[in-house]
């Protein structure tokens, strides 16, 4: 397999520069698991761990390849293994605040030209967590393009993508139904060689079932969803790159459940556009748009051009990301004091022992 046929082109190729006479293979990770990795090259196929020294030098999580990275790699080729000494740059990355309480960011897929974001349209379907998928696939510097499938399930398919297309002005929306493999020609227009495609959704909305009529064959297994809620279970249980028969590559990913924003807010003002340009017309600079006069969302909203819901969303997601950046803020504070504090203490035992 040709590194061209992964995803390979003159970007990493540049950064690959250095590391080029020094017996060092570019490698691509195709499946991540607790830092255990499987990893792709013109060799073939090795698993992978960690150098210490790369263990040593990389204290953010987030700086830890993923599906998708491309890694430099030393290689063992009597073992199948191959040990990992760096990572090259991303070009993109979709990311998400880890789970619970810790300020962290979890890194979810690299290197991905376009993100596919799968809505089931059977009780799965919800606008607000559209918004969310689409806030965060812009902040990542991907392209999101909308699934809606099921639609074998559902009587008013032209009403929810017109529903969806309203919310997500200029980005592709369209409806499949992938288990009757109903408009999966769509994906000749995306799926090309050497170009990486992810798939994001919530448990149950079809993914698996999705790249497995891609494959031509049941690779993923694939759960029944409960009639009750429409929610499935993780059928995917870690992240997966595969690389299409036909060309293209793909990206699996286990269902989100929880979806914490993580970066600043130029995502949401890409899906929110509509309510910034509104709120550009206020008459207040500083207007919160709940109750003050003069206020050009509210009054949007009263004359029905705004649905109340869709600003609640908004109102929503803009206190998250203020929330993360106030927690990132107390976080990079208390560093600083430890750093600061040992710096101290080493200052001070070295001024004792000159004495």
């Amino acid at each position: 397999m040709q590194l061209t046929d992964l995803g390979w082109d003159s970007f990493f190729e540049n950064h690959f520069e250095q590391y080029r006479n020094q017996n060092y293979y570019a490698m691509r990770i195709i499946r991540e698991n607790r830092e255990k990795y499987l990893a792709y090259c013109e060799l073939g196929e090795f698993s992978c761990e960690i150098s210490g020294k790369f263990r040593f030098d990389t204290d953010i999580k987030a700086n830890f390849p993923t599906v998708g990275d491309w890694v430099i790699g030393l290689i063992h080729p009597n073992e199948k293994k191959a040990t990992i000494h760096a990572l090259l740059p991303r070009k993109n990355f979709f990311s998400r605040k880890v789970a619970g309480q810790i300020t962290d960011e979890q890194i979810v897929a690299a290197n991905i030209d376009t993100v596919f974001i799968v809505t089931g349209l059977d009780l799965n379907f919800n606008l607000r967590r559209i918004e969310r998928y689409l806030t965060m696939a812009w902040n990542s510097g991907t392209v999101p393009v909308i699934l809606l499938n099921k639609s074998d399930l559902c009587s008013e398919t032209e009403f929810r993508k017109s529903e969806v297309e309203s919310i997500a002005l200029g980005i592709d929306v369209y409806t499949l139904s992938a288990v009757h493999k109903v408009g999966m020609e769509i994906f000749n227009k995306y799926i090309q060689a050497g170009k990486t495609v992810a798939f994001l959704g919530s448990s149950g909305v079809g993914k698996s079932t999705i790249i497995n009529s891609l494959l031509g064959t049941k690779r993923f297994k694939v759960n029944e969803v409960s009639e009750l809620g429409s929610r499935g279970r993780h059928t995917t249980t870690f992240r997966e790159l595969i690389v299409l028969p036909n060309g293209g590559i793909v990206i699996d990913t286990p269902g989100m459940r929880e979806l914490q924003v993580w970066g600043d807010e130029e995502g949401l003002k890409q899906v929110f556009d509509d309510i910034e340009e509104l709120a550009s017309n206020c008459h207040f600079r500083d207007c919160s748009h709940r109750n003050e006069p003069g206020c050009a969302v509210q009054t949007a909203v009263n004359n029905g051009f705004l649905d109340p819901k869709r600003l609640e969303s908004y109102f929503k997601l803009k206190k998250e990301f203020a929330y993360l950046a106030d927690r990132e803020m107390m976080k990079a504070s208390a560093i600083e004091k430890v750093k600061n504090k040992t710096i101290s203490k080493l200052a001070k035992n070295f001024f004792k022992g000159k004495m």
